[in-house]
């Protein structure tokens, strides 16, 4: 770099620190506006100079955890590469604030649940501030205030701005260069126009439709669940062995968990291969204490080899019964209803006495209890064949719920998305091909869950803090309601909240009369508005130039768990709005596991929060853990790799201040003229394929890759370098040198500082801030990328290395500083101190690596005190018949 007027004179601590610097610089990036997106000059550059990132809005459900910080940071060292790369970096922040966790949340923090019947109270006050009552317990679901849903959404809206406040002082911490004057909140205005606005363009093309069928339901918190909100996990239960009845009284045994499922059973299901079965298809047996007749029928998904081999088809079950229901076309009899218990009403379908008494008995209770009840009554009637077996069984939960999901019959909203449609299955499988996926091998995650779909997007949610459906329906003469034709708004009316506003030509003493309107209750899915983030923060609907300029965007990043929700969502919603990716690059980032190598999260428990980490270790420190990390690699949470993270910041601040101790440098020098000494042209030429080896790695987005070379090198320099041309620099303390030779050392050390801060900045964003400001004026994280031209001739190494074939830019680098530590090695051995003198010694090598030190023999003189050096060509690099002249005795007092 030229040593211009951004050159100035030093200004440098006596003491430098890292305490203190995220709180400092944090200030100064606020105050000066250091990562503002600077639009103008954006779009004046085109396209092709702006680097627009989709920003992961997290959860504003309580605090961050040390998951976040992570992938964070991660994405953050790209997006400082690519603003010193030249780029306008469009960085928006979002909040993801609507949906269940937010909720569960509020329910806990206010004691309060939302009770859609109760009227608006002005002057509610929650019962509790916090996740415990007065008395220091958490309360539970079923002592919950019960508050409308107005007073319900507002608490929510409280309690997220409260949670959102701490988590920007959180990132701040962090120095996550985020514009946050470019912010969003998934339930604010805009959010919630332009979600409903995709939701009502895909309702008008046929993308978005309304169907009552059976699905994953969950009982505690009473909604819908998606196939992509699903995680299988063990549930103890036991085999009960039952026996159905032929015609002539033969039975036909099989084997269950569910027993009270037995009054919703449609037909027993085998395998068309089993031959046990084979004389059975087709016939009819009838259930054991209901007396039901059902059909025995052939589906390949019958497993052959679990329990009896022939299963009850209840609907519903499980997943497998739906699709039994669903292609063997069985008829419909539900009997569990939404609160996860049995209905009150005895069904037609069951006629004899003793089954209807059965089920009278089993009316209201839940699942459990009325299972108790069957399997007493099994036993009495003699149908169950021995005792009932203990099992682990895999179970469906919706992922942050505590009970085994119920499949349930009801009206809901769906968009599309390849799960019963092969044609937009194909499409979804080669928009993941078009896509660049960070690490590479993350595209077959994308794939195999599109491969696997057995159902479209269930989007409505049966919850409150949400984008609401925006339609009503017509209500006919009779008070029915007509949900074929729903009445939707102008997108110029949105955001709209049909439970709290009429549409267009209806008063609100209409609603839910004869030839009135009802407005739908549900809200969306939150994948259903972060699902469009891109166009949240870009501007779709409002801002169209500056939608044109950043989107698609060019980096999604994010973990591999969103894979199958964020990132395959927001692929559809842009697919059938944009007939395009909506953005170019997927960024991937692994877990953090738990010392049980479990991945860390709030809704597990075991999740650390950040901010603790962040002050004992220092910002930089937990960023150069993160960074160190590949990829879509998990990792452990190390602290000791946070303690090299700050070792690392604390010697580049210390590596800085000598390296810019020896004066003011003359503004019209051009520094790289200056370094003529052979070792410091040898530095600077490695220094030069450090940089574009990094410069190499972040365009392939491998900030990993671009740290470890840059480190690697960084320590070479402090440790060898620095301590060879220490007494160069100094002007010859122990050897005599030439004014030409202590500015060769002095001009290369404030060149290689200059190029290394820069190389640093993505990672160590505070230290690298700190001494910047020591000699230039504005930020380091302002300053372009480095470049081997900068260095000038110097990076071609010193003269005559275009003729050495062993390359003398690093390879004399590496011999001069592995002759150094061959002599601390011998002082060591000697138990002396490194000042200790050697009056002479021998120093053995190739011939290459002899040549390499004797161009650099005054310096490893001076570095090791050395007087008399003799070389021998031989073997390994080494030092050999060193005498050393012992230390004076310390006088005793």
């Amino acid at each position: 770099m030229t040593s211009d007027s951004a050159i100035r004179a030093t200004q440098i601590p006596e003491k430098p620190s890292v305490d203190g610097l995220e709180d400092k610089w944090a200030a100064v990036w606020k105050e000066q506006g250091t990562y503002t997106f600077d639009r103008a000059s954006a779009l004046a550059g085109g396209r092709e100079q702006i680097w627009s990132i989709d920003t992961p809005p997290p959860t504003a459900s309580g605090a961050l955890h040390i998951g976040h910080v992570f992938g964070y940071a991660q994405a953050d060292c790209i997006a400082r590469y690519k603003r010193m790369a030249g780029l306008e970096v469009f960085y928006p922040i979002g909040w993801d604030d609507n949906g269940l966790p937010t909720e569960r949340r509020v329910q806990n923090y206010y004691g309060v649940r939302g009770d859609a019947t109760l009227p608006y109270d002005e002057a509610f006050e929650p019962p509790q501030q916090g996740d415990t009552d007065a008395s220091g317990k958490a309360v539970k679901l079923s002592a919950q205030h019960p508050v409308s849903r107005r007073n319900f959404i507002e608490l929510c809206d409280v309690l997220t701005v409260k949670d959102e406040q701490t988590f920007e002082e959180t990132f701040r911490r962090l120095g996550l260069s985020v514009d946050w004057d470019i912010s969003y909140r998934t339930i604010d205005t805009r959010s919630r126009a332009v979600s409903q606005a995709f939701f009502l363009r895909n309702l008008a093309r046929g993308e978005a439709y309304q169907a009552e069928a059976p699905g994953l339901w969950d009982v505690t918190f009473q909604t819908a669940v998606a196939q992509a909100e699903l995680e299988a996990r063990d549930y103890p239960g036991a085999y009960h062995r039952v026996a159905f009845h032929q015609p002539d009284g033969t039975p036909v045994f099989v084997e269950t968990t569910r027993p009270e499922l037995l009054p919703a059973c449609v037909a027993l299901i085998a395998n068309p291969d089993d031959e046990r079965y084979a004389g059975l298809f087709g016939s009819t047996v009838t259930s054991p204490l209901f007396g039901v007749e059902v059909p025995v029928l052939a589906h390949p998904l019958a497993e052959m080899d679990k329990g009896a081999g022939i299963a009850m088809c209840c609907t519903f079950g499980d997943l497998t019964d739906v699709q039994w229901w669903r292609e063997l076309r069985l008829p419909t009899r539900s009997v569990i209803t939404r609160d996860g218990r049995i209905r009150a009403e005895t069904p037609e379908w069951i006629s004899a006495d003793g089954g209807r008494a059965l089920f009278d008995q089993m009316a209201t209770k839940t699942t459990f209890s009325a299972r108790t009840a069957v399997v007493d009554a099994l036993r009495e009637s003699g149908d169950l064949d021995g005792e009932p077996t203990a099992t682990q069984r895999k179970a469906n939960f919706f992922e942050k719920g505590d009970k085994p999901l119920e499949i349930v019959t009801s009206r809901q909203w769906y968009i599309r998305n390849g799960g019963r449609d092969e044609t937009i299955r194909a499409e979804m499988i080669e928009r993941g091909r078009e896509l660049a996926f960070h690490p590479a091998f993350m595209r077959s995650r994308y794939e195999n869950w599109v491969g696997g779909l057995n159902g479209d997007w269930l989007v409505s949610r049966q919850r409150f803090f949400g984008v609401p459906v925006p339609v009503w329906y017509p209500v006919d003469a009779h008070g029915d309601v007509d949900h074929e034709h729903p009445i939707v708004p102008n997108e110029s009316a949105l955001p709209v909240d049909p439970v709290a506003e009429a549409p267009e030509g209806f008063e609100e003493s209409q609603r839910d009369q004869p030839e009135g309107f009802t407005g739908d209750p549900d809200v969306m899915d939150t994948w259903a508005t972060s699902s469009v983030s891109p166009q949240i923060a870009a501007g779709w609907l409002d801002d169209p130039q500056l939608f044109s300029a950043v989107f698609p965007m060019d980096q999604r990043p994010q973990g591999h768990d969103i894979i199958r929700t964020w990132l395959f969502a927001t692929v559809v919603r842009a697919h059938f709005e944009h007939g395009s990716l909506p953005w170019r690059n997927a960024t991937v980032n692994g877990w953090i596991l738990d010392p049980d190598r479990k991945k860390m999260s709030k809704s597990k428990g075991n999740a650390t929060t950040p901010i603790g980490m962040l002050i004992e270790h220092g910002t930089d420190a937990v960023r150069y853990w993160a960074a160190s990390a590949r990829m879509g690699i998990d990792a452990a949470l190390d602290t000791a790799q946070m303690k090299v993270g700050r070792r690392l910041a604390i010697k580049v601040l210390n590596a800085s201040k000598f390296a810019l101790s020896f004066g003011e440098v003359d503004p019209s020098t051009e520094l790289s003229s200056l370094v003529t000494a052979p070792l410091d042209r040898a530095m600077l030429a490695a220094l030069g394929a450090v940089v574009d080896q990094a410069t190499t790695a972040y365009e392939a987005m491998d900030y990993a890759k671009a740290l470890e070379v840059t480190e690697s090198f960084f320590w070479t320099f402090c440790d060898d370098y620095l301590e060879l041309v220490k007494d160069r620099a100094y002007g010859g303390r122990d050897v005599e040198v030439s004014d030409e030779e202590a500015a060769s050392a002095r001009a290369a050390l404030r060149l290689a500082l200059d190029v290394q801060l820069r190389l640093l900045a993505p990672v160590a964003v505070f230290a690298t801030e700190e001494v910047w400001s020591w000699f230039h004026e504005g930020s380091v994280h302002r300053a372009p990328w480095p470049t081997r031209t900068e260095l000038g001739d110097a990076a071609d190494g010193p003269a005559g290395a275009a003729d050495d074939p062993a390359g003398a830019g690093a390879a004399l680098l590496d011999s001069v500083g592995a002759a150094l530590a061959g002599v601390r090695k011998v002082k060591s051995e000697a138990k002396v101190g490194m000042r200790a003198e050697i009056a002479s010694m021998t120093l053995q090598g190739t011939e290459i690596q002899l040549a390499h030190v004797r161009a650099a023999e005054a310096d490893l003189k001076a570095a090791g005190h050395v007087t008399s050096l003799a070389y021998a060509v031989a073997g390994t690099l080494a030092v050999r018949d060193a005498e050393i002249i012992p230390p004076e005795p310390k006088q005793r007092a």
